[in-house]
């Protein structure tokens, strides 16, 4: 009787525990199965075979009026991180700043001016992916070739395919909040049960041409405690959630990190985020957003949805850009 009691007690505990938002099943992933997604997840050909720009087709001119009608209150907040100046584990490569004419010298004159130097690619630095970036068995999205992009830079998905910039709504999923924390710890996986909670307990429901913006607290964290290196270890979305996402046909996703989970926890495939995302979906990465400002006045305003703009600097042949997303409410 009383063996039986613990029993039926300890399984109202995992029933309750289950119910908790942000309760995950832990799908199991494996190379297999990824490689798998590379074709039923595929976007190859739904825009013509010589598409190159991918999910971002979704950002329609109604999408475009939908998101200019979220405008409501004209406040508007960078997710932009301001330029990291300093090596640290996470920015092996940082953000170089020279200045070529000052104010301090003798016979100066009117003007002062600088020069810009950014390795952006990586964990440091607010930036875009374009869809040259990555590869998988030497073919990026839509079947073009790895081996064609020499010195020179890419001859195609380059950035420049996103000259317009990108204008459509925006949706923070603020994970910790969900979770009760004050951020997630490095090596935290996002699962597709976290973000189904994160859409119900919010109220917002993810939909065609949006642009998914995951928080993890990344930056909050090495504020507080220091950098660490990011590349061996971030929270970040768990592979099977991108089957979640490309079942909301979004335009883009982005986060406080690479997106990724790291480790990604499956043997042989590094960044399977990245890898389905930008080869098979076509849908370009903001990485390494600063949400802090935007989760606060998410939060502030109990609202998850806004107005996302975002330009990059427009240079041929280019796998990318830094580039300041800005969030209006």
């Amino acid at each position: 009787m009383l063996r039986n009691s613990l029993l039926a007690l300890a399984g109202l505990g995992l029933l309750l525990l289950a119910c908790q938002p942000g309760a995950v099943s832990q799908e199991t992933v494996d190379q297999a199965k990824v490689d798998a997604w590379m074709s039923e997840l595929s976007n190859w050909g739904r825009w013509g075979k010589d598409d190159q720009r991918g999910t971002i087709n979704l950002i329609t001119p109604e999408k475009r009026k939908q998101a200019a009608a979220l405008v409501r209150d004209g406040v508007s907040v960078s997710l932009a991180r301001n330029a990291e100046k300093d090596e640290a584990p996470d920015n092996p490569q940082p953000f170089d700043h020279q200045m070529l004419n000052t104010g301090d010298k003798p016979g100066a004159g009117q003007f002062v001016s600088d020069r810009y130097g950014v390795s952006y690619h990586g964990f440091a630095h607010t930036h875009m992916d374009s869809l040259a970036h990555m590869s998988w068995q030497g073919k990026s999205y839509n079947g073009f070739e790895m081996a064609k992009i020499g010195q020179e830079g890419t001859p195609h998905l380059a950035i420049t395919n996103f000259k317009e910039g990108v204008f459509t709504k925006g949706i923070l999923m603020d994970i910790p909040k969900l979770k009760g924390v004050d951020w997630l710890e490095p090596g935290t996986p996002i699962y597709p049960e976290d973000l189904a909670a994160w859409e119900k307990q919010s109220g917002v429901k993810v939909e065609p041409g949006d642009v998914v913006f995951i928080y993890t607290g990344r930056w909050k964290k090495r504020d507080t405690e220091g950098p660490w290196n990011a590349s061996q270890g971030a929270a970040g979305l768990y592979a099977s959630s991108a089957k979640w996402l490309h079942e909301r046909d979004i335009a883009m996703i982005g986060s406080d990190g690479a997106s990724d989970v790291m480790p990604s926890g499956i043997e042989g495939v590094r960044q399977p985020i990245h890898q389905l995302f930008l080869i098979a979906m076509g849908t370009p990465i903001f990485d390494n957003c600063d949400l802090e400002a935007l989760a606060a006045e998410c939060r502030k305003r109990n609202r998850w949805d806004f107005l996302i703009t975002a330009a990059p600097i427009p240079v041929e042949m280019g796998t990318g850009s830094p580039l300041n997303p800005i969030a209006t409410f």
